[in-house]
């Protein structure tokens, strides 16, 4: 694991203006419903991941300056490119993953946005766990690389069923992979609560790695629940506040989960919908969702935007 922070948070909160965003598609498909969505919310940041049922990735660039378009006229702008890269077994060819990063670079230019989400690779077969640890890393390593090349900033999300699911397979990627430029870390509250970690455990390890969050949140496992953010066994309020205080910097990401949406089902389904909102259409859980991330960060001071 990487060495424990002895960093110490100043008696005075520090003021930085975070970028708050989200998931928008988990309101709708299309481009307008998306933007609809972050209109309401008061969002001026949405993270652009599935527009009319195509992903980020493959989306043509006439579609794409279309977007563009749309999200001017609204005066959106987007936070991050959310790719499926690194999101494939480690045994599938790699190729197919440098491609869609060399169209991403190209997304890049229409949408003003050089930060990409990425994953870091499945197990299936079950291989040895270093030797999944060695190709995961390898690959990533080349993803940035090729980024470095192209003016990309990639951002590894910790997720369940991946090398990088676990506080110390994440503590690995930091220490091999992150350099704080090209390769940076999200760090979301719900996938370390589904893989059983201690929320404030991974954060006190992670705390001077981190470089965005997903603010996702869910009850305890081991049948977890998604709620609105700091509504769930996240300790997501006491960790937020604390890297307020420590004058952290950087992007948070809405990603909101409350109902099996189509964007949440293409995506992949783990934790159950919320209960109380199961008779809530999902542009109205995305309004839930993102009322309640802004009034938690107002809650602690941050200052965002």
């Amino acid at each position: 694991l990487l060495a424990r922070s002895t960093y110490e948070p100043p008696t005075e909160p520090t003021q930085m203006t975070w970028i708050l965003s989200a998931f928008a598609d988990e309101a709708g498909s299309s481009m307008d419903e998306q933007v609809a969505a972050c209109t309401t919310a008061g969002l001026k940041y949405l993270d652009l991941r599935v527009v009319d049922g195509i992903n980020i990735s493959e989306l043509p660039l006439d579609t794409a300056q279309q977007v563009r378009g749309k999200l001017n006229n609204a005066g959106l702008r987007v936070n991050m490119l959310g790719s499926p890269i690194g999101k494939i077994d480690i045994a599938e060819k790699f190729q197919g993953d440098l491609e869609l990063l060399q169209h991403l670079a190209e997304l890049s230019e229409v949408f003003d946005c050089k930060q990409v989400r990425v994953f870091s690779y499945y197990n299936r077969a079950g291989a040895d766990e270093e030797k999944w640890a060695e190709g995961s890393i390898d690959r990533l390593r080349q993803l940035t690389e090729q980024a470095s090349e192209l003016g990309l900033v990639l951002f590894i999300e910790n997720e369940l069923g991946l090398y990088g699911q676990t506080l110390q397979q994440v503590a690995r990627l930091a220490e091999t992979c992150r350099d704080g430029q090209t390769c940076r870390m999200i760090f979301d509250f719900d996938n370390y609560n589904q893989a059983g970690e201690d929320l404030w455990e991974v954060w006190i390890q992670l705390r001077n790695c981190t470089d965005a969050f997903h603010l996702k949140d869910s009850t305890a496992p081991p049948e977890p629940m998604h709620v609105p953010i700091g509504q769930g066994n996240s300790r997501a309020r006491d960790i937020l506040h604390d890297a307020q205080r420590s004058g952290w910097s950087g992007c948070l990401s809405v990603e909101p989960h409350l109902t099996h949406s189509a964007a949440v089902a293409s995506i992949g389904r783990a934790g159950q919908t919320n209960q109380a909102m199961k008779d809530l259409g999902p542009a109205e859980c995305f309004q839930v969702a993102t009322a309640a991330a802004g009034q938690l960060l107002h809650e602690i001071g941050a200052t965002f935007e």
